[in-house]
């Protein structure tokens, strides 16, 4: 598929099969990653894979632990994979992913988040190119900022100078995989 196609044809799943995918897989997803856009070409993030569903479960319970409801800017996502914008009753921010990928950078970096997050569309774009299901999912700051969370940064070794941007969730999509939305008229413009 061209890249533009692939582009197009992506979307951003919420509802995933009991199916994990392969150790090969997320090993090409997290390459894709690495060869992300980054500031001065530093090649600061750092990619943890997880493919341990009940891991990746106990992680998107802490990333919703503290979801803020009052910084959001809208309140309705999508009726086909709704989130937890949508459904206040969703306990995992992964939305039952088998895989997730924690994107950490430099907590002190001014490019830190436009890294992190150049890493994570590398990611998802070639999770789609590979047939498997995707979301970005942030709110990385606050999912470890409690002692399960240091504990766990501690045992995969993260410096303390990093912190979790942004996450990658992966699967296979349980349903009928979503049509694209229109695109909203004037977003854009050329000036010469």
């Amino acid at each position: 598929m061209e890249l533009l196609e692939l582009m197009k044809y992506r979307r951003s799943i919420r509802k995933y099969q009991d199916r994990q995918i392969s150790r090969e897989d997320m090993e090409t997803i997290i390459e894709a990653g690495t060869w992300a856009p980054n500031a001065g070409g530093g090649q600061r993030s750092i990619i943890v894979g997880i493919r341990n569903g009940s891991l990746a479960e106990r992680i998107g319970r802490l990333n919703v632990a503290r979801f803020d409801r009052l910084r959001l800017s809208g309140s309705y996502v999508s009726a086909d994979q709704p989130s937890i914008i949508d459904d206040p009753t969703m306990k995992s921010g992964f939305y039952g992913a088998p895989a997730v990928c924690v994107v950490f950078a430099m907590k002190n970096f001014l490019y830190s988040i436009p890294d992190a997050f150049c890493c994570a569309e590398n990611m998802v774009l070639m999770a789609a190119e590979l047939g498997i299901s995707s979301c970005i999912i942030a709110r990385g700051e606050e999912t470890f900022d409690n002692e399960i969370g240091a504990a766990l940064l501690k045992a995969w070794n993260i410096p303390e100078n990093y912190i979790a941007r942004c996450f990658v969730t992966l699967g296979y999509c349980d349903g009928e995989y979503p049509l694209p939305k229109l695109r909203k008229a004037q977003r854009s413009q050329i000036i010469e």
